[in-house]
């Protein structure tokens, strides 16, 4: 009873929305549509485009290229300090807080929790200014995706006959011992592919019968996982074995391992290098969020050797 209650648990930390959010991108829920104000525009002007759009900060924009942002907090200050007539591109923060348009949604929320600014810029590779992202834009975007699975999930169950689950399939197996095993190779030093093992995975268990709240704990925990495998090391091999009892998952990699596994277990602790963290990465929650996803997770690493970490998940009875 008692590992029931965890599962319930767990699986009531982690709905759907919580799910999709490692699964959408920041060009999904951005608005494309914005208000731009130019650095040769004075603050009165400023408060003047505030005021009519109804808005408390903007982009700041010179010959296509973002040079900065401004917000109602500029605004107040220059008020205070009765310099209205003050150019925005004086008045403006210059040291931007950008998102890309190819960046998953999760890193995003991470950098709103982390910086607490109101709104990002969306660029594209090309360093070009295509969108804005908010904390509205973003609720607007989850529900969209929602509604849209809503109406075709209904159309589903008025058309097709129920799916067997992973459980009944095992039951209705005689046999001494059965389990499917899968294998995804994952590069290293390179976010190119990072997260295509855990959406294979994800496929693969859906189509075995996995149910819903399982399947999104198992898809969050290996996205966390196959991340650290890119970001961290020289690459390794995630594993899923499917067996009568649940799934286990394993992340193996050759080095260069954690010298401190109780810190990296710590909220917030990251070793991530430069160029992951300019990429939205880092943010040191991956393996906390592998913890609450998982009904059992073994963590085990060796300097120089490499780590093994195991996730365990139990279907519900």
């Amino acid at each position: 009873m008692a590992q029931q209650g965890k599962q319930q648990s767990v699986m009531d930390r982690i709905s759907r929305t919580q799910e999709m959010v490692y699964e959408m991108t920041v060009g999904e829920v951005m608005a494309s549509k914005m208000v731009t104000v130019r650095p040769d525009h004075t603050m009165a002007e400023f408060r003047v485009l505030l005021r009519d759009n109804k808005i408390s900060g903007t982009p700041v924009v010179q010959d296509g290229r973002l040079v900065g942002m401004i917000s109602i907090e500029d605004l107040i200050s220059a008020l205070t300090d009765n310099a209205l007539h003050a150019l925005v591109g004086d008045r403006m923060k210059k040291k931007v807080e950008c998102l890309y348009t190819d960046e998953l949604l999760v890193h995003c929320i991470a950098k709103f929790s982390k910086l607490g600014y109101r709104r990002y810029p969306v660029l594209n590779r090309d360093n070009e200014l295509v969108g804005i992202v908010t904390k509205s834009s973003i609720v607007e975007g989850l529900l969209r995706k929602l509604e849209i699975e809503y109406e075709r999930s209904e159309t589903k169950e008025n058309s097709a006959p129920p799916r067997p689950t992973m459980r009944k399939f095992f039951e209705d197996v005689f046999a001494d011992e059965i389990s499917f095993t899968f294998k995804y190779n994952v590069v290293g030093q390179s976010l190119k592919h990072a997260g295509k093992a855990a959406s294979e995975l994800k496929n693969v268990l859906k189509n075995l019968g996995i149910c819903p709240p399982l399947l999104r704990r198992i898809g969050v925990a290996t996205y966390e996982a196959e991340i650290n495998l890119a970001s961290y090391t020289q690459g390794g091999e995630i594993r899923a074995q499917v067996e009568k009892w649940g799934v286990t998952v394993e992340a193996v990699d050759n080095g260069p391992g954690i010298p401190d596994v109780e810190k990296a277990l710590q909220p917030g602790y990251s070793t991530a290098p430069d160029w992951v963290r300019e990429l939205g990465f880092g943010a040191g929650m991956g393996l906390v969020n592998i913890q609450k996803c998982s009904d059992e997770m073994v963590l085990k690493s060796t300097v120089p050797d490499g780590t093994h970490l195991t996730m365990r998940f139990y279907y519900t009875t």
